[in-house]
């Protein structure tokens, strides 16, 4: 697509005219939380040409989607809406439309710097899942700590594997993650310590939010999945391994993932994403029938993570990945969370779980980079990580290469303080 905007975008920005991502921004000098989409260096004001009648002959009517604190009304009204709004913004921002270039009042008013504004949650998230989709991933955890002859759990390749997670603890980026304590068990003990975790790790992820949801007892069927998708976010779903391994048996993750997940704050939507579907990797053995689904389902989303030792002045990239590595897609992941019947609601976030490649270098975690902290990343300073210690600051970024342009989510970033006394 070659749409140009009237706002000046640098080749290398995230948010061109063909992204249009949905957030939740307040200024920094004070406002209530209202919804914007990004364009170049500027949040777009969305409640601002809501009340200039924008929106009007969408089938949003006059009803007030945008002047409210999350996405979640917007997201309720389904794909027909969510294409209605975005042709209109399109072509308010085109350089080639006069009906916002040529009316200064309205750009004063309606377009704001970035660095003006302090970005919220975008979403109300009522409830989390967060699956085990990566095929790599799951191998090499499997051969860490089952060998390699058991590394895949035998209902792997039949089915998505997921856990259901702790909403309450879901925070923008840039929030500070206070590093946890629980019960952990030394392999020299005799029995569990209680402290701060020693092992505290990333996830590298990504997550899909919920548009309209479904009816308790009403699964949704695969062809009709998209339809219920309406974007996607970076996620980093922190980890305390040692509290993982003593607690995990036999029900899974619990105090290990619960204490915080971060979130990207900009809502890339799937019509954004649409060129850049390709398909994943082969299914063997063919899923039973309700996971069956044509076409390509996966994206080339490429995701880098990078850290930040206390002191340091730059970045280090320590993995390099792919959303499309990623076995089950996310219209599979939809299809098995409700096929029992269980019912989602506007603004439910679905996770990916750790998405790792075939390279060490595209492991999505630390766990797999320094395999259990045998190998540990050497830092530019000289410095060594095995997990990740205090002061230190994780980003994970993500985008899709166009021709001519980015479509790219931003970034999710955390820094690690101390454990509370």
């Amino acid at each position: 697509m070659n749409m140009r905007s009237f706002i000046d975008v640098k080749p290398d920005s995230h948010f061109p005219i063909q992204n249009l991502p949905y957030g939740v921004f307040k200024l920094k000098v004070g406002s209530k939380p209202v919804c914007g989409v990004a364009i170049g260096d500027y949040v777009l004001d969305l409640s601002m040409l809501e009340e200039k009648g924008f929106f009007n002959k969408t089938d949003l009517g006059s009803e007030v989607v945008f002047e409210t604190p999350s996405l979640n009304k917007f997201m309720s009204r389904g794909r027909e809406a969510w294409k209605q709004v975005r042709a209109i913004l399109q072509m308010a921002l085109s350089d080639e439309n006069p009906i916002l270039r040529d009316d200064s009042d309205l750009k004063k008013i309606s377009l704001i710097p970035m660095k003006d504004v302090v970005m919220c949650l975008p979403v109300e998230i009522g409830d989390y899942t967060d699956f085990y989709s990566s095929k790599e991933h799951a191998t090499n955890v499997g051969i860490m700590f089952r060998g390699k002859d058991n590394a895949l759990m035998p209902n792997w390749l039949h089915m998505p594997i997921a856990y259901h997670g702790r909403a309450s603890s879901i925070v923008i980026s840039g929030t500070d993650i206070t590093r946890p304590k629980g019960q952990r068990k030394p392999a020299d003990s005799d029995n569990p310590l209680f402290g701060p975790t020693n092992l505290l790790d990333f996830e590298l992820e990504m997550g899909f939010l919920i548009g309209p949801g479904n009816k308790l007892g009403t699964p949704i069927a695969i062809e009709n999945t998209y339809d219920h998708i309406f974007g996607m976010v970076l996620v980093n779903d922190w980890s305390a391994r040692d509290i993982q391994t003593w607690e995990y048996q036999p029900l899974g993750p619990f105090l290990a993932k619960n204490f915080a997940t971060s979130i990207s704050p900009w809502v890339v939507t799937m019509e954004a994403l649409e060129p850049f579907r390709v398909s994943g990797p082969k299914q063997e053995p063919e899923p039973l029938p309700y996971l069956k689904i044509g076409g390509d389902w996966s994206y080339d989303i490429n995701l880098e993570v990078s850290i930040r030792a206390e002191g340091q002045k730059e970045d280090f990239i320590i993995s390099k990945s792919n959303f499309k590595y990623l076995y089950w897609n996310i219209c599979q992941q939809l299809a098995h969370h409700t096929v029992n019947g269980c019912n989602t609601k506007t603004g439910d976030m679905m996770a990916s779980g750790t998405i790792s490649g075939p390279e060490k270098n595209s492991y999505g975690s630390m766990l797999e980079l320094t395999w259990r902290g045998e190998n540990p990343v050497k830092l530019p300073n000289g410095r060594e990580r095995k997990f990740i210690e205090d002061g230190d600051t994780l980003r994970i970024s993500g985008y899709c290469r166009g021709n001519g342009y980015k479509i790219g989510f931003g970034e999710v970033s955390g820094r690690i303080l101390p454990s509370s006394k």
